[in-house]
């Protein structure tokens, strides 16, 4: 008996530990929506554009040498601690150091001295600024992995958030910086917008460093417990080579996943500004300017609720897996069928909100008028997203757990190449531009989204009730977003005979649109069946959440 209580406990610790992870995560992505907003007024659209290309570079370069060392230590280390083999788990951990050392010196190498083949025009000189970061986040990835081995999330969940307020600070402070070193007149425009994205990327190699530095600090204090540990471990000790062998076989298929996953928006940006400069002859600051509006703007929004919606399915999927683990496929399908359930009734009013209230959320986050009616246009196209990669972060969590690890990298693969012939079809024979970007990152999410669950439905057996899972979210998130809107207009005439300006009377209006359009949704959506008290506590702070609505009379 007691056994069983030790792996309950044993259990929630890890879902308590996945939590915190996904908290940080959705926090840093807060933070990194509010600085965006003056680092656009300070580098403009075009500035933008130009960081947006050599991030996205700069992503894949990172994915290859360091983004997937601390998944992958976690769980060589985490081995070879579940068996008290603590001086193979330190020696390892020590020989990640020096396989990211060696592999991240060549990234950045690479990346530095092969930008003008790795990105178009101007964005080789802003990626040149990110090589030295292509190093440093090597050793803050081996680190991580190293703590979560030791099934502690809080030093990688304080480190991110520390990355992304240091990369915040310095971002906008040396965006400021470097901008204020060019001249204002209308030749100076173009260098203006290169500088501000330099003061961008270094404020990125900023965060990266103050994080390292942090993780060092924390992995100092653990040494004398590390050395306790190490002095009680008669093991034998694992053969170096053979250590280097296995990082190798451990780290290629999760660099070869998340390389897939990541690949689209690289590719686009790719293919986006090569069509257009080369074959279509437009003129380059126009490219980096509807690109940033895009990549910057629309697409950064659109990550905040995917964001929630994830952390929801992370706090969840232990379940499934729990299930599976005792045979029981049945449940495990049942368990997805809730989970679903859940991810949508977030998903679809997110979605939704984003359409309805589009521009004013624009011109909240980022109030630059000359771009202000293409961000709100792309938004609105975009929104349908957050439901289609909301559900692909669960079928592909879901996938892996039963041990169809491939199926989701194989149905990334399909999605991409689709989306990128139709992306060249459409940049060569239209003029869509930055239109062809929305549609294509549609139809990959959509491919995605139905191509797991084609593979899904083969291994498990999941029942979807239509009404609750589809309809009723939907019909009330169609209320919610008509309600939000009508509120919204209403409210901004009246707060334009008080309020002289415009950004505060969009504001407020906003906030009491969104005030009113929450309640409304849970109460079309909880009268009509499709949501019960159980539903509701599986929310992220889903008991709380319950709570309000008791006390509202709506649950």
């Amino acid at each position: 008996m007691e056994s069983i209580t030790e792996k309950e406990n044993s259990r929630k610790g890890l879902l308590v530990q996945a939590g915190i992870l996904a908290i940080a995560g959705v926090i840093s992505r807060i933070i990194g929506l509010l600085y965006g907003s003056p680092l656009a007024a300070i580098i403009g659209d075009e500035g933008n554009g130009y960081y947006a290309a050599a991030y996205a570079i700069y992503t894949i370069v990172l994915l290859i040498s360091s983004y997937s060392i601390p998944s992958a230590m976690s769980k060589i280390i985490s081995s070879k601690l579940a068996i008290h083999e603590y001086r193979n788990a330190h020696k390892i951990f020590k020989c990640a150091l020096n396989y990211v050392a060696v592999v991240g010196g060549v990234g950045s190498l690479i990346m530095f001295f092969g930008a003008d083949i790795l990105a178009a025009g101007r964005s080789a000189t802003v990626l040149r600024f990110f090589a030295p970061t292509i190093f440093l986040f090597g050793f803050l990835g081996v680190l991580r992995g190293y703590f979560q081995a030791h099934r502690t999330m809080v030093p990688t969940s304080i480190s991110q958030l520390i990355e992304q307020i240091f990369n915040a600070i310095v971002s906008i402070s040396g965006a400021l910086i470097l901008t204020g070193m060019v001249g204002d007149a209308a030749e100076d425009k173009a260098k203006r917008a290169v500088y501000g994205a330099i003061g961008s990327a270094l404020g990125t190699g900023a965060g990266v460093v103050v994080a390292l530095i942090f993780m060092i600090l924390v992995y100092r204090y653990n040494i004398p417990k590390l050395q306790k540990r190490l002095q009680k471990d008669t093991h034998p000790e694992m053969d170096t080579w053979m250590i280097y062998r296995l990082i190798f076989m451990i780290v290629t298929p999760f660099i070869l996943s998340t390389f897939v996953y990541n690949l689209s928006t690289s590719l686009n940006s790719t293919l986006f500004s090569r069509i257009l400069l080369h074959v279509k002859g437009m003129d380059e600051s126009y490219v980096a300017y509807e690109y940033g509006i895009f990549a910057r703007k629309a697409m950064v929004i659109t990550n905040l609720p995917i964001a929630l919606a994830s952390a929801a399915a992370s706090a969840m999927i232990p379940e499934v897996s729990t299930t599976l683990a005792k045979g029981n496929k049945d449940e495990a399908g049942a368990t997805v069928s809730r989970v679903t359930r859940v991810i949508l009734m977030i998903s679809i009013p997110c979605a939704v909100g984003l359409f309805a209230l589009a521009k004013p959320v624009v011109m909240i986050l980022f109030p630059q008028r000359a771009s202000l009616e293409l961000a709100s246009i792309f938004l609105m196209f975009l929104a349908i997203t957050v439901v289609f990669y909301s559900l692909s972060t669960v079928t592909n969590a879901v996938l892996q757990g039963i041990g169809k690890v491939n199926a989701p990298v194989i149905n990334a693969v399909i999605a991409l190449v689709v989306q990128s012939v139709l992306l060249v079809i459409l940049l060569v024979y239209t003029n869509l531009q930055g239109f062809a970007l929305c549609i294509v990152t549609i139809i990959y999410s959509l491919a995605m989204c139905l191509l797991n669950n084609m593979v899904l439905k083969q291994h498990l057996q999941v029942i979807n009730d239509f009404k609750k899972t589809y309809l009723f979210p939907i019909i009330s998130s169609v209320v919610m977003g008509g309600v939000a809107f009508g509120i919204y207009q209403l409210f901004a005439l009246i707060f334009r005979q008080f309020v002289g300006s415009e950004y505060f009377v969009n504001l407020f209006s906003t906030i009491v649109a969104v005030a009113v359009a929450v309640p409304v949704y849970f109460v079309v959506l909880i009268k009509s069946g499709g949501a019960t008290e159980e539903d509701i506590k599986r929310f992220p702070k889903g008991a709380g959440i319950a709570g309000i609505l008791k006390k509202m009379r709506i649950l």
